[in-house]
Formats: C-alpha cells, structure tokens, sequence
C-alpha cells in the first residue's frame, strides 16, 4: 500500500501541487477588503490542485521517453512499466481536469475557473509538448503555470476583478521560476544533455547559466517587495527580505563557483524564499484580520 501511495503522489507531481495550491490561496487572502467564504476558497484550493495533479501525470505520460534517458527521472512509472501508457491513462488525466475546472465555475465563478484550466495548460501543453523539447526559453514561458494559480485564488474571491496586489504577486511568481529551475538544471546538467533537452546550462553552459540565476534572482527579489507598496505588511517584510537574502546568498554561491553543491543549495533556498513568502502573504491577512 505504502509503495502504490508513493507512486502515485510522484506520478501526480503532488509536492508541487500543494504548492501551487498554496500559492493560490495566498493570492485569495492577499485580496484587501474581500469577503473570504471559507469554504470557497477550499474547494478553489482544491481544484488548482487537482488540476495541477493532472498537468504534472500529463507531463509524465508525454515525457517518458525524455525520462527513460534522465537518472533522476528514469524509474518513474510510466518508464519502468508500473503504468501502461495509453487511452485510459489519458481518459483519467483529462478527466481529472474538467471536473477541476467545472467544480471551479460552478461553485466558485467562470474567471477563477479559467485562471484553473490556464495553469494546467501553460504547464502540461505549452511548455511539456510545445516548448521543453524546442527552446531554453521554456521555462521562462511555462512558468506562467505558478502566476495563474495566484489570479484564480484572487479572483475566487474578488469576482472580475484582479488587484494589484495579486497581479503583483503573479509577477513574483513568474520571475521565481527561472532562477529556481535552472538551478535544478544545472545541478542535472548530464542528465538534459543526454535526453537532449536545451536547458540554459546545456546551451550556454553552467557558468554563464549560474550568473543568469544570479541575475534573475535579483531581479525576483526586488520585485518581491512590490506587494508592500499595494498594502501587506510588516509580516510580509520580514519574510520578503529574509527568504530573498538567503536566496540571493546561494544564487551568489553558485554564481562564483558553479558546481552541483551549490546549484542545489540554490535550488533549494529558492524554494525556502517561496515558502516564506507565502506564509508572509497568509500570516499578514491573519493579522490583519
């Protein structure tokens, strides 16, 4: 039982999907002045998650020859056999989509349910079969999944209406990807050149590729504190400028001495800024009441 748990919660992608969920409901608290009906803002968070679910087995179903090459991702089940790819498996992906999205319409409103379906589908079509295989730039591209995530919270509860708030934080979150991902890229450098994907460092190479993670995360990190010039608060601040220092320390890491070490210090601080600031978005609504 343990071992069908875990191959579906990778098979689903669910790590990222809790994130992409928490992403949307901190863009539905970051909304100043809405009325937050509890159960709404749930069950939206629970469609952008399903929805991402679907979006991340997509991937894995289109991507299993890409896999097969890759040691990181050569024992997922659709390489390995353990799932049989083919119409059922694309018949519960689909599936698992529309009712994301028409459960989103029907209980919460037509604009959030677009901002659902747009994240799955920037993620699973746009840069999975458009974009990975053809361009560097697919992670600039395909990052837009994350900024939809945060517009379906927002407007979940602000019906019509994106704020600057929100809007500012779906830029936050589409300047976070790049720098987040290519340092993942760097650290499996190997692994996309064999599979024959044009990551930045198979492209350009690791060094000039850890000096754009630099760059991009600088950029991120100044463009992270927007929010306090449209009302969060001092919560919000405080993890602001504390998750961008740690990752502009670890950008700066990799950026002097490229290396699987510190890309995966990178990767992961960049992860730890994201975290803080979305508790800072929750934590600041709280206490704001």
């Amino acid at each position: 039982m343990r071992q069908r748990v875990r191959l579906f919660f990778d098979l689903f992608k669910l790590r990222i999907g809790f994130a992409i969920g928490l992403t949307a409901l901190a863009g539905a608290l970051a909304v100043p002045g809405a009325t937050v009906d509890a159960w709404r803002v749930a069950l939206l968070v629970a469609c952008v998650i399903a929805a991402s679910a679907s979006a991340g087995a997509f991937n894995q179903y289109v991507e299993r020859d890409l896999d097969a090459r890759m040691g990181r991702t050569r024992n997922r089940a659709f390489v390995t056999g353990r799932l049989k790819h083919g119409p059922f498996w694309l018949g519960v992906i689909g599936l698992m989509l529309a009712l994301a999205v028409c459960a989103a319409a029907v209980a919460v409103n037509a604009l959030a349910a677009l901002f659902v379906f747009l994240g799955a589908f920037f993620y699973g079509v746009v840069y999975t079969v458009l974009l990975k295989r053809r361009t560097w730039m697919n992670i600039v591209i395909g990052g837009l999944a994350g900024s939809f995530a945060v517009l379906a919270g927002a407007t979940g509860v602000a019906p019509g209406e994106i704020g600057p708030v929100a809007a500012s934080l779906a830029w936050v979150l589409f300047l976070w990807t790049p720098p987040h991902f290519w340092s993942l890229a760097i650290a499996f450098h190997d692994d996309y050149r064999a599979a024959g994907v044009p990551m930045l460092p198979v492209v350009v190479g690791d060094a000039r590729a850890a000096r754009t993670v630099l760059a991009g995360t600088v950029v991120l990190v100044a463009s992270s504190l927007l929010p306090l010039a449209f009302g969060l608060g001092p919560v919000y601040a405080v993890c602001a400028v504390s998750g961008g220092l740690f990752f502009l320390r670890a950008a700066a890491r990799l950026a002097a001495q490229p290396s699987r070490t510190t890309a995966m210090g990178s990767f992961h601080a960049s992860l730890a800024q994201l975290s803080l600031l979305l508790i800072g978005v929750i934590a600041d609504a709280a206490w704001g009441g």
